[in-house]
């Protein structure tokens, strides 16, 4: 996992670049394999009136896979969805899992298409927005709980990058939450201070006062919900207001 790690640290910025379903699903199966696994399944949830939910995923299931899966009957019954429903908190699962929650037949047969363990994790937002991301492979994962937390957490940071990205590029227009807009000088003060600038060094390059550099990066701040400048950078990127 140490060389792998290097080469998430620039995914987590390249999945925010993507613009387009087919480069968001490149991105995730990217990221995918470095982890070393072999499936996955980014999606977005959003609920509608009279408890309706519509999905909208990109996934390289085998073939055979989704149709095996395509009885939503299932899904009520598998304890990982049953567990991302409810939860934020990732769940690693394999076949204990699912055993243990009276499901073992439901393992059983998507343990054929080589869907044997995993992680999934979901993240939910307001206003009836959700994403999950499951990763899968037909090898056990680590022994070594070191190794384990810091593949979860790999996995974490990676979605909370991933499901802008996701909302964005899958969610039709009329179902996307309205951006906060920003004005093209606050946007160019958060560029520079993602780029580790003071705000005395952002007011030299803009030829503007450290005051006024300040009150662009706190109206950003503000606009954008966040409790400091670096949230304010993190979520501009995550939203493609910045690169």
């Amino acid at each position: 996992m140490d060389e792998s790690g290097v080469m998430l640290q620039g995914g987590y910025q390249s999945v925010l670049e993507a613009r387009s379903r087919d480069a968001f699903f490149q991105e995730v199966e990217r990221f995918t394999k470095a982890m070393e696994f072999e499936t996955f399944n980014a999606m977005t949830v959003v609920d509608h009136a009279l408890g309706r939910s519509e999905f909208i995923s990109v996934d390289n299931c085998p073939p055979g896979f989704s149709e095996a899966w395509n009885d939503p009957a299932l899904g009520m019954r598998d304890p990982v969805m049953q567990h991302c429903k409810k939860q934020s908190v990732p769940i690693v699962w394999n076949q204990k899992t699912y055993v243990d929650q009276g499901a073992g037949e439901l393992w059983e047969v998507q343990a054929r298409y080589g869907y044997r363990t995993g992680i999934c994790l979901a993240l939910h937002l307001p206003e009836g927005r959700h994403f999950l991301l499951g990763m899968d492979r037909s090898d056990d994962l680590p022994s070594d709980p070191v190794q384990l937390t810091r593949m979860v957490a790999d996995m974490q940071l990676f979605a909370v990058h991933a499901m802008d990205t996701a909302l964005r590029v899958l969610l039709p227009p009329e179902q996307q939450l309205e951006r906060p807009h920003l004005t093209p000088r606050e946007l160019e003060a958060l560029r520079w201070t993602m780029d580790g600038k003071t705000a005395w060094e952002v007011g030299t390059i803009m030829s503007i006062t450290e005051r006024t550099a300040v009150l662009h990066i706190s109206n950003g701040m503000r606009k954008l919900g966040c409790n400091n400048k670096h949230q304010a950078v993190l979520k501009a990127l995550r939203l493609g207001l910045i690169r």
